[in-house]
């Protein structure tokens, strides 16, 4: 039995990358910044190496055996989509139409056509504001609320007595069959909510529609191999489902790390690709430094649990998608290296990974693990893991 388990925590970025001026972000740090604000007790990440990543600031375990690193970005952009494609092995030369201003007044009519319904707001805001400022106009005509982010995001924000979520999805398998080419957003995102004005929450429904990957993953070597690909989490959302052979799209971190935990206790040979969404969604683009650093914390006391758990052949690597630091200035992503956390129980040392000057490498290293051919166009560490 041989497995490979790939755990993302979005938005745990780890220092600026030498481009980040181009997008605004210069200066960001997510977890280092977190790090010195908070001072998170992150000992078992520690015991794998974080201390000895200079720029994320946490004491170094001088025992610690794994080995650790950093993966800069080749593709543009510093969206979800565009990080998870990257970690999988597939690149991007041109970046995900954004639309800092709002979509096209003619996209709008026809998706409003579509539909059946008038739409309200169709521009960048925060899902929070954008609740507090439009959602008791939407109940009371039940036009949905359109919006979008710095990201490459279509967002839908219907509440939950007046559109079901399955309405919600509709809308959104629309709007995402009609966004294509100049507006292929990277995700429709459906985000229900609940409550009364000045009250809104939105719920746990989420949904994300993405382009289908553009290229081979390493989702799809592994499934094509006869082996098992399970995503957790929103990882099926940000596929189109592609490449997988199981799924459990739980929501937030507990039930995601959980998740991740059942498919530990099976007996399998393949991958499993995890994302934990909290440290971004509820925390990052939020600005609330310290519920990061509670999601860091309560990862890093569930990581003995995932240990345990690994045979003699598997291989746990710990990283991010992009940077979401909740002490910059705005709510957006950053474009940031990722931490690199690397970890197999027959490890004896510590060993440093470097700067990786992709993303891929990751998909190069577990395609190794695997015993398949595909690298991807990048440079597999499976050999320096002594």
């Amino acid at each position: 039995m041989k497995r490979v388990f790939i755990t993302v925590l979005d938005g745990a970025g780890a220092g600026w990358l030498p481009d980040a001026a181009r997008y605004g972000d210069e200066g960001a740090s997510t977890i280092a910044h977190v790090v010195e604000r908070c001072h998170p007790a992150l000992p078992n990440m520690a015991r794998l190496g974080l201390g000895q990543i200079e720029p994320l600031g946490y004491p170094a375990d001088a025992g610690a055996v794994g080995a650790f690193g950093l993966c800069r970005e080749m593709s543009a952009g510093k969206d979800t989509t565009t990080g998870h494609w990257e970690i999988s092995g597939l690149r991007l030369e041109n970046p995900f139409p954004t639309f800092p201003n709002g979509f096209p007044r003619d996209f709008l009519d026809r998706f409003e056509a579509a539909i059946g319904h008038k739409t309200i707001g169709n521009k960048a805001a925060s899902g929070t504001a954008i609740l507090d400022e439009l959602g008791g106009e939407h109940m009371r005509t039940r036009a949905p609320i359109v919006y979008t982010s710095a990201d490459s995001v279509f967002q839908l924000a219907c509440h939950e007595d007046i559109f079901s979520r399955e309405e919600l999805y509709a809308f959104c398998r629309t709007a995402r069959e009609m966004l294509q080419g100049d507006l292929g957003v990277g995700r429709v995102i459906a985000r229900p909510f609940v409550g009364a004005p000045g009250h809104f929450t939105r719920t746990s429904g989420r949904r994300d529609f993405s382009l289908p990957p553009c290229g081979e993953t390493l989702l799809d070597a592994v499934s094509a191999a006869g082996m098992e690909s399970l995503g957790v989490g929103k990882i099926e959302d940000i596929f189109d489902h592609r490449g997988l052979t199981g799924s459990n799209h739980a929501a937030g971190n507990p039930a995601c790390i959980e998740a991740q935990l059942d498919y530990m206790r099976r007996e399998f040979d393949g991958l499993c690709f995890t994302n934990l969404v909290d440290t971004d969604m509820l925390y990052g683009h939020r600005n609330d430094v310290q519920g990061f650093a509670d999601a860091l914390a309560y990862f890093d006391a569930k990581l003995p649990e995932m240990q345990a758990l690994m045979g003699e052949d598997d291989l746990l690597i710990i990283t991010a998608d992009h940077g979401c630091d909740p002490t910059f200035p705005g709510t957006d992503h950053t474009r940031e290296h990722i931490p690199l956390l690397v970890w197999h129980r027959r490890m004896t040392g510590l060993t440093n990974l470097g700067t990786r000057p992709t993303y891929a490498d990751i998909a190069a290293t577990a395609a190794q693990w695997l015993g398949l051919p595909q690298r991807f166009g990048a440079q597999s560490f499976a050999d320096e893991l002594k």
